[in-house]
């Protein structure tokens, strides 16, 4: 019975320790950096995964709704520093918050129009001029494109491109469509990543006018080159992670972050159809077939 008391003694006194740790101090609740994203979607696990390869600092992940109209209360509570925003729902709340809290953004495709101060990120849109120098590095039979999309990304995206290029600007999956069948002169079609544009019906449309036409479609994703888009630059979500944890890190220091640009990706995967590129008369290097993530036959 003695043994049993002592037992009894010393198991209450490691549970009322624990309380009293958890009551005195923050450590069992506070967060350095909130994460807010849906970790439903892959690119948001990936960047996530990103985040704590460089972040050494504690954090807790919201959804998007879980924070709707209550960030700002959740950020006091957490007593966090950096608030980590990815995708435009997230961002929305984010940019409430009061300018002593970093916010670094991603999964935008452009960045946000923005005066608030202690604010930076990345972007997910590639700028035409990686396409380009990728090309002109590597195809040489693809002098002259085309790049079609509406005219705020075309400005921030193929505003300081050269004479290589032709720009279309186009409101609406309608305009899109259009315009495709007009273009006669170039070489290759650099899409924009506007979903509103590139709908389901839109890109069959492309697709077949491509072929028809005999000009490949440059597009922006793994599943635009598998349905036959010659190439695609895709953004390598994982690295992006590790770059805002950096970021992330240096805002706990106090350094501001938000002096710094936003920056499109640092790094991206290659995808290529060559059953495109074949039917098409193009010839694709080993090189860059040995550069591409995949490359669908």
């Amino acid at each position: 019975m003695h043994l049993m008391n002592i037992r009894s003694a010393i198991t209450a006194s490691i549970l009322l320790s624990t309380l009293m740790l958890c009551l005195s101090v923050p450590v069992c609740h506070a967060s350095d950096v909130i994460i807010i994203g849906d970790t439903r979607l892959k690119p948001v696990v990936e960047i996530i995964s990103g985040i704590r390869k460089t972040l050494r600092a504690s954090t807790k992940t919201y959804a998007p709704p879980e924070v709707k109209d209550t960030l700002r209360s959740v950020v006091e509570k957490e007593e966090a520093k950096v608030v980590v925003a990815l995708g435009r729902e997230a961002l929305v709340e984010a940019l409430q918050l009061p300018s002593s809290i970093t916010v670094i953004y991603d999964l935008v495709v452009i960045p946000p129009k923005t005066a608030r101060p202690n604010t930076t990120g990345f972007y997910m849109a590639i700028p035409a001029k990686d396409y380009l120098d990728l090309i002109s590095s590597h195809l040489n039979s693809i002098k002259h494109i085309a790049v079609v999309g509406n005219r705020d990304q075309l400005s921030f995206l193929a505003g300081d491109t050269n004479q290589h290029l032709t720009a279309y600007s186009v409101k609406n999956a309608y305009e899109f469509v259009n315009t495709l069948r007009q273009v006669n002169s170039a070489d290759a079609i650099l899409l924009m990543p506007d979903a509103s544009l590139l709908t389901e019906t839109a890109m069959e449309e492309a697709y077949l006018l491509s072929f028809r036409r005999g000009i490949p479609l440059i597009g922006i994703s793994e599943r635009q080159v598998k349905e036959g888009a010659l190439l695609a630059l895709v953004v390598d979500t994982v690295n992006v992670g590790r770059l805002i944890g950096e970021y992330a890190t240096k805002a706990i220091k106090g350094i501001n972050v938000g002096l710094l640009p936003p920056s499109p990706p640092k790094r991206f995967e290659l995808y290529l159809n060559t059953d495109t590129a074949r039917k098409m008369g193009i010839h694709i290097p080993d090189e860059m077939v040995r550069m591409a993530k995949k490359a669908y036959p």
